[in-house]
């Protein structure tokens, strides 16, 4: 089913019955990816009194508790709430779901005991290109970043140089395949969270950050219509489902 979107004064024609879907599943089970220190996040039936809420257990319905964190366990796209004394939630941020974006893959670089991203590494995979959300895959790209175990593993971040030169490119939606933008155990830094939203100087209310994607290998580096969309929280963060479609 082909569909034709005007986004940012163009006309692009996509495929609706041909998405890529960019978000990991969360499960309740080890084989969901963990951060943050937290533990594996809980599906369970509800428990009430003497009744079970799981039809294999005599239920006439499956009825389950969800208990997890949108940070540590699941693909999840953030507002500048996240990182500000004052509430900004991402329920009432987004005014519209489809965006033009760019698809760049890039080798982080070591650093000492540290794997970072630099700006000069953002600007060469870009070429010129000025998307408005960004999606950066890392390498190595294997299928265990769907279930890996992060905490204390120290992993690649980028350099605050690099999340200020995406703002100022103009660039409203990043997106990685990490749990933060940000170096695992900084001492409450946050450099890149707060270059790329411009706090506290003058903060980009309507700038998004997604962490925890998988972009699988077959999906090439370029130009890419995004739809990005995120449960209705009333939270800083909310588990999201950004999905591309190739522009034809």
């Amino acid at each position: 089913m082909k569909a034709t979107l005007k986004i940012d004064e163009r006309l692009i024609t996509i495929d609706l019955h041909a998405p890529i879907d960019i978000s990991l599943t969360l499960r309740g089970s080890e084989e969901n990816p963990v951060a943050w220190y937290l533990d594996t996040p809980k599906i369970e039936p509800v428990q009430l009194g003497d009744w079970k809420g799981s039809v294999a257990e005599g239920a006439s319905v499956n009825f389950n508790n969800i208990y997890f964190n949108p940070h540590a366990h699941a693909t999840h796209t953030e507002s500048v709430g996240h990182i500000t004394k004052e509430a900004h939630s991402i329920a009432r941020l987004l005014d519209r779901y489809f965006f033009l974006a760019e698809v760049i893959t890039v080798v982080p670089e070591t650093v000492g005991d540290d794997q970072i991203i630099p700006a000069i590494e953002i600007k060469k995979m870009l070429n010129g290109s000025t998307p408005e959300a960004l999606i950066i895959r890392t390498l190595p790209n294997t299928d265990e970043k769907q279930q890996k175990k992060y905490s204390h593993s120290n992993w690649p971040y980028l350099h605050e140089d690099a999340a200020a030169y995406m703002r100022n490119l103009g660039i409203q939606h990043l997106l990685i395949d990490l749990p933060s933008v940000d170096k695992e155990k900084d001492e409450g830094a946050l450099a890149a969270h707060k270059a790329f939203w411009n706090v506290p100087e003058a903060p980009r209310y309507n700038a998004t950050i997604t962490e925890l994607i998988y972009v699988p290998n077959e999906v090439a580096d370029g130009r890419y219509v995004l739809n990005l969309q995120h449960a209705n929280f009333e939270n800083d963060a909310a588990p999201s489902r950004p999905v591309l479609y190739a522009i034809e």
